[in-house]
């Protein structure tokens, strides 16, 4: 701050300098033309002594005017470096009423005056004024600001309101404390769409623009660093506003939501800022669960998670640790993945959950009864499946043993065991399917609702929703890997679209429908608009501060086997009833022949047994009627 001041400081001096020396240097120029005969032009010219006086009186008066006036309009509160036309404009304004209220002075105290003289001194020094501000932006300026680049972070305030003005405030403090993790911030303005906020400024820092102007101010400024500060703003106008942010090449830090901030004197605001995520972008609103709904459903239940090791089984893992069940039992193949989500509960937990991690596969009928018959869950949560598309193509019975026989080895142990809730993890690739991956998990589906018409105790309820950001095989996880090594980011075609939800919302609606399920249903997730991958390949490479097609080269690779274009949420029969949450819905049931059914999935067994793929994908045809299998 006091650096500033200083810098405000020899500004005025050298706009007192200027205006002086252009009075003395005109000044002395008339009185060489005072030894010049200039015929009949002399009365024009000639001054003699008197007026030569009183334009030295005129220079003192004028330094306190002009002086006065810039200070009024507002010249020096600005920091040069951001001079644009409209501040040499004002500057330009504030010396002529300078000018003319001390020409005014003169006239009243009967000072010797010729107008055509002190027009050409507000002339020279008008120019001299503006110009000493044009060249030391130009060229002093930008060599010392160059320097002072290498070490701060130029930062650029997304919103000029309360939390925006904070953040000024802590970053200008923290410049005085090397030991701040803040002091090399260097705050160049705001940006903010309230137009009456408009290059008005808080503490020598001005509102440079509103919103859309973002990427031209950041190149014009040299910003390196974006804070967006509008914690209070709806989910549609942060997007917007982080869809400009992507636009450059800056680092961006999102405020949270006002509920989310810790008005706290050892919890700066400034630290409070998060990474943009790529959930940001999404294009919709996250999902609102019914946290008391989903207490009184997990409260005080074991409850058992297949696949818990996973991206979101041990998700669900996490969410149900914290309603209080009476236990939790994680069931995987796969030790590492198991073994750090049981490691991250210990850690949080300790032995406040009552937690038991068993590697085992659901594809062993007599494990998996060993393990229902010693502790009885009373709910079951069903992830465990394999689900990458182009592998399963080229082991379609791997994908048949794995996820349509263990889902049946789970779910008739469900039943047996007198489970009260058993709650299948399906997807959109289960709809009108055409790859393996997809039928085997319709075909789960199948499974679920022929148990939900003949089951007398247990309520089988089947959850559908689309991609999952950064879950195991996603496109998220893998693109961070190719930025990160510097590699090409891979799409398969410019025109696909995916549905996408967080891991989090993912779970959630798992848990709330389970705690509203009768036995049944399948519930979708309004996932709002698709997204482009195309597009989020493309913000994803910005939020590493690099430029698409550019720093990091996009290469489209083709659809692969069994890939579509789209992706959809609901078969053509199935429909949609609404539920209590707005953003979930019902597909309607669609009957299921149990003995057909049960004969079809026999078949189906032995050609998958036998590892003969040609004739697992041709039963599997047969099973799931909507599988269109695209070679």
């Amino acid at each position: 701050m006091r650096k500033f001041n200083y810098r405000k400081m020899i500004l005025l001096l050298a706009d007192v300098f200027i205006i002086a020396v252009s009075g003395i240097v005109l000044n002395y120029a008339l009185e060489l033309f005072n030894t010049i005969n200039f015929g009949e032009l002399k009365p024009y010219i000639y001054y003699g002594a008197e007026a030569s006086r009183g334009l030295l009186f005129y220079i003192l008066i004028t330094e306190i005017t002009c002086v006065f006036m810039m200070m009024l309009f507002g010249s020096y509160s600005r920091a040069w470096r951001y001079f644009n036309s409209k501040d040499y404009l004002m500057t330009a304004l504030a010396m002529s009423l300078g000018f003319v209220v001390g020409y005014v002075i003169l006239l009243l105290l009967n000072v010797p005056a010729r107008k055509i003289l002190y027009v050409l001194y507000f002339i020279f020094a008008t120019l001299g004024v503006l110009l000493f501000r044009f060249i030391f932006k130009r060229a002093f300026l930008t060599i010392s600001e160059s320097e002072a680049a290498e070490n701060t972070d130029r930062t650029l305030i997304v919103g000029a309101g309360m939390a925006g003005r904070m953040i000024v405030t802590e970053i200008l403090n923290a410049q005085k404390d090397e030991n701040n993790p803040s002091h090399n911030l260097e705050p160049v303005g705001f940006v903010d769409d309230d137009i009456t906020k408009l290059h008005t400024s808080f503490k020598g820092v001005e509102v440079l623009g509103t919103c859309r102007e973002i990427p031209k101010i950041c190149a014009e400024q040299r910003v390196t660093n974006i804070i967006v500060a509008v914690p209070s703003c709806e989910e549609d106008e942060k997007r917007r506003i982080l869809d400009y942010c992507s636009n450059t090449e800056c680092t961006i830090k999102v405020i949270p939501y006002l509920s989310e901030l810790l008005f706290t004197e050892d919890k700066p605001l400034i630290t409070q800022a998060q990474e943009i995520k790529i959930e940001d972008l999404l294009g919709r609103k996250p999902i609102e669960f019914d946290r008391g709904k989903i207490s009184a459903f997990i409260a005080n239940k074991v409850c058992m998670v297949t696949g818990g090791g996973g991206s979101i089984g041990s998700e669900l893992v996490r969410q149900i640790a914290s309603y209080s069940p009476k236990q939790i039992i994680i069931v995987d193949i796969y030790e590492n993945n198991a073994y750090d989500i049981q490691q991250e509960l210990l850690l949080k937990y300790g032995t406040a959950v009552n937690l038991e991690t068993i590697i085992s596969s659901v594809r062993d009928y007599n494990k998996m009864e060993t393990i229902f018959k010693k502790y009885r869950p009373q709910i079951v949560f069903h992830a465990a499946a394999h689900k990458h598309v182009p592998l399963m193509e080229t082991v379609p019975e791997e994908a048949v043993k794995n996820n349509i026989f263990g889902t049946f080895n789970v779910a008739t142990l469900s039943e047996l065991y007198n489970v009260d809730k058993f709650v299948m993890i399906s997807t959109d690739k289960a709809v009108n399917p055409t790859n393996v991956m997809g039928a085997t998990k319709r075909a789960c589906e199948m499974i679920i609702q022929a148990r939900a018409q003949k089951s007398k105790h247990t309520e089988f309820v089947t959850t559908r929703f689309g991609n999952v950001l950064g879950s195991n095989g996603s496109v998220i996880p893998l693109f961070r890997r190719q930025i990160e090594s510097g590699s090409a980011v891979t799409v398969t075609h410019p025109d696909i679209i995916r549905y996408f939800m967080t891991i989090p919302e993912a779970v959630s609606l798992v848990l709330e429908a389970g705690a509203m399920a009768k036995g049944g249903e399948i519930f979708v997730l309004d996932m709002g608009a698709p997204v482009k991958i195309t597009t989020l390949a493309e913000n994803l490479i910005r939020m590493y501060g690099k430029v698409p097609y550019k720093d990091v080269p996009i290469v489209f690779t083709g659809l692969r086997p069994g890939e579509k274009l789209f992706e959809e949420l609901l078969m053509d029969e199935e429909g949609l009833k609404s539920t209590e949450n707005k953003k979930i819905f019902i597909g309607n049931q669609i009957n299921v022949d149990s003995e057909v059914l049960r004969h079809k999935l026999e078949g189906i067994r032995v050609a998958a047994d036998s590892n003969d793929s040609e004739k697992t994908v041709e039963l599997l045809s047969d099973l799931v009627p909507t599988f269109n299998h695209k070679e």
